[in-house]
C-alpha cells in the first residue's frame, strides 16, 4: 500500500482560507464559539456539514435550558440533584462557571429578542427553547458578527504545522464540488456527538466526525462508557423528545400495564420488555383540555407523526422503540483539560457534545437542560481561549495532513453500506449496549476491531463516497472506544450497566480516559473533588 503525500498541495483546493480561529459545526456550541472568538478580535470561519443555524439535534427540536438565578440556595440545589446520579463523577469547580455563564448567555438571548414566554405574573421563562426559533436568530447572529460561513462544507480531516500544533482543516464543498482547506491557528469542534444514524430526530449528521479528527491528531477522551443513552419514540417516526412521556402508561400488545414502566426506573423496563415483546404507550395521564393544550404548544413537533396519521396519542395506544441517541444524550467526548475547553493537542479545543460532559453531568445523561447549557458555557469559553491563543500565535508555512481511514491509496474497495450496518448491528441491540455484559461486549469489539482494520486500507474514493466513509470510520471508532471503556469499567454508575456488575463498587469513582486508534488504551483518572457530603447523605 503507498501512502498519499501529507503535505498538503495548492492544487489540491478549489478554495483556500487563511483565518485565526476555525470553529467546525453550526449547532449551538459552535454559534457561542464563533461569537465568542470574533468578540475576542479573531477571524473566524465556520464550516458545517449541514446548513448553519438549522442542521443538528437543537435545530429540529425544542430544548430546556439549565438556566439557574444566582442564589445560593437555588444553584446549591441545582448542582445537588445530579450528582447521585452520576455517580459523583461531577465537580463544581465546572459546574459553577458553566451555570455564570449560561445565565449570562441566556439572558444575552433575551436581549436579542429571542421570544421566551412569559407566566402569569409576565415574567419571561427563560428555561427553555424552541430549536428552530433558537438557531436561526443564532445563525442570523453568527453572519452579521462577520463570521466567513461554509455550508454545505463538511470538514474531514484536520492538519498540523512543523511545531505540533493544529494549523487547520480539510473538508469537501458538497455542493459546489471540489475541496476546501482553512489554514488557522488555533480550531474548535463543535460537530457534535454521534448517534449511529439512528434516524433519532436531526440527528443524522451526527456521526462522531470531531472525535475521529481529534484522534487522529492525538487527543484523548472521556466518559465513552456512558453512551448508551436510549430515547422513547414512537415506532414509525423520528421524535425523540422524551418529555411528555411522563403523562404515558405503557401497555403489553394485549392491553395489559407495564407496571413501573413510568416510573424513574421506567426506560430499563420498557428496555427488557422490548426484549421480548412489543410495547404501546398512551399519554392518558394528561386528563384535561387545558394540559392537553399547554403539551402541543410546549413540544408541537411531538405530534406532528400522530396528526399525520390520525392518531389521538391520549386517547389510543401506539408502538414505541428505543432510538439509541449514543453521545449525543450520553456524557462522553473530548477530554478538556481546563476551563478553556482546550483538549490535549495544541491548537485544539472542543466544545458541545464534541466535550465530555463529565464535568456537570457525571455518568448520566445531560438530556436537553444540561447538555444545552454545555453547549452554550463551553462555546464561549472555547471561543474566546482560542482567540486569544490564535492572536498570540505565529504562523507556520508547513502543514501535514492527519487523516487515516479512508484516505490510503492502493485501497481495497469497502462496501460502505454493509459497514454501516455491522456497527449499527453492534451498538444497537438492547442486550448489547443497554444491558451490558463482558461477553456481549468482547465479542462486539472483535468484530470493530476487524471492520476498523478494513476502514484504515480503504479510499481511493469520490469525495462525496470520502464523505460516507469517514463517517462510517467515526462511527466504528467512536464504538470501539464506547465499549473498551465499558470493558474496562466493571460495575454499574450512572447510565453504564452491568448486568455481570449490577452494583456500584466506591473503588471505581474516577473517570476513564481512552485514546488511540488501531490500538485503545484506557487508563483511570482521578475525580479531583471529593463527594459532597450533602448530597452523598
Amino acid at each position: 500500500m503507498t501512502e498519499r503525500d501529507p503535505t498538503p498541495g495548492n492544487r489540491e483546493f478549489s478554495l483556500e482560507i487563511e483565518t485565526d480561529v476555525l470553529v467546525v459545526g453550526g449547532g449551538p456550541a459552535g454559534c457561542w464559539a464563533a461569537l465568542n472568538a470574533i468578540s475576542a478580535g479573531a477571524r473566524v470561519v465556520l464550516v458545517d456539514k449541514g446548513h448553519c443555524g438549522s442542521s443538528g439535534a437543537t435545530a429540529s427540536a425544542g430544548t430546556q435550558i439549565w438556566y439557574v438565578p444566582p442564589d445560593p440556595r437555588e444553584r446549591e440545589t441545582a448542582m445537588a440533584s445530579r450528582e447521585a446520579m452520576g455517580g459523583y463523577l461531577s465537580e463544581r469547580r465546572w459546574m459553577v462557571p458553566v451555570l455564570d455563564k449560561t445565565w449570562e448567555s441566556v439572558n444575552r438571548l433575551a436581549a436579542w429578542g429571542y421570544p421566551f414566554p412569559s407566566n402569569e405574573q409576565g415574567i419571561e421563562q427563560r428555561i427553555s427553547v424552541q430549536g428552530p426559533e433558537y438557531m436561526r436568530l443564532m445563525g442570523r447572529k453568527v453572519k452579521n458578527a462577520g463570521v466567513r460561513i461554509l455550508d454545505h462544507s463538511p470538514a474531514l480531516e484536520l492538519v498540523r504545522d512543523d511545531t505540533g500544533a493544529i494549523a487547520g482543516a480539510t473538508g469537501i464543498r458538497r455542493q459546489e464540488g471540489g475541496n476546501w482547506i482553512v489554514r488557522a491557528a488555533a480550531v474548535i469542534m463543535a460537530a457534535g456527538g454521534c448517534a449511529f444514524m439512528s434516524k433519532a430526530l436531526g440527528c443524522d449528521v451526527l456521526t462522531g466526525d470531531g472525535y475521529l479528527m481529534a484522534a487522529e491528531a492525538g487527543a484523548e477522551l472521556s466518559g465513552m462508557e456512558f453512551s448508551s443513552a436510549y430515547a422513547i419514540s414512537p415506532s414509525f417516526a423520528s421524535i425523540t423528545k422524551t418529555a411528555l412521556y411522563r403523562f404515558a402508561r405503557f401497555y403489553r400488545e394485549d392491553g395489559t400495564l407495564i407496571e413501573g414502566a413510568g416510573s424513574a426506573r421506567g426506560r430499563s423496563i420498557i428496555a427488557r420488555t422490548l426484549l421480548s415483546e412489543p410495547v404501546y404507550a398512551r399519554l392518558d395521564l394528561a386528563e384535561t383540555d387545558a394540559l392537553k393544550a399547554i403539551m402541543r404548544r410546549a413540544q408541537p413537533n411531538f405530534f406532528i407523526p400522530f396528526d399525520r396519521r390520525g392518531i389521538d396519542p391520549f386517547t389510543e395506544r401506539f408502538p414505541v422503540t428505543l432510538r439509541l441517541d449514543g453521545t449525543v444524550r450520553g456524557t462522553g467526548g473530548l477530554r478538556l483539560t481546563g476551563l478553556d475547553c482546550a483538549t490535549t493537542v495544541p491548537g485544539l479545543y472542543a466544545a458541545g457534545d464534541n466535550a465530555t460532559r463529565e464535568p456537570i453531568c457525571g455518568g448520566f445523561t445531560g438530556g436537553g437542560s444540561h447538555n444545552a447549557a454545555w453547549a452554550i458555557a463551553t462555546g464561549a469559553f472555547a471561543g474566546t481561549a482560542a482567540a486569544k491563543f490564535a492572536l498570540k500565535k505565529k504562523p507556520s508555512p508547513v502543514l501535514r495532513r492527519l487523516g487515516r481511514a479512508g484516505y490510503a491509496e492502493a485501497a481495497r474497495e469497502l462496501d460502505t453500506n454493509a459497514a454501516l450496518q455491522a456497527v449499527q448491528q453492534a451498538v444497537f441491540p438492547l442486550d448489547v449496549n443497554y444491558f451490558r455484559t463482558e461477553a456481549a461486549l468482547s465479542r462486539e469489539v472483535h468484530r470493530l476491531d476487524d471492520l476498523w482494520e478494513r476502514l484504515e486500507t480503504s479510499g481511493g474514493v469520490s469525495h462525496l463516497d470520502l464523505l460516507r466513509l469517514r463517517e462510517v470510520a467515526a462511527m466504528t471508532a467512536t464504538a470501539r472506544w464506547m465499549y473498551r471503556a465499558a470493558l474496562a469499567r466493571t460495575e454499574t454508575r450512572g447510565m453504564h450497566r452491568r448486568d455481570d456488575f449490577s452494583k456500584q463498587d466506591p473503588a471505581q469513582r474516577h473517570r476513564l480516559i481512552v485514546s488511540g486508534l488501531g490500538h485503545i488504551a484506557v487508563r483511570p483518572e482521578p475525580v479531583e473533588e471529593p463527594i459532597f457530603r450533602e448530597a452523598a447523605e
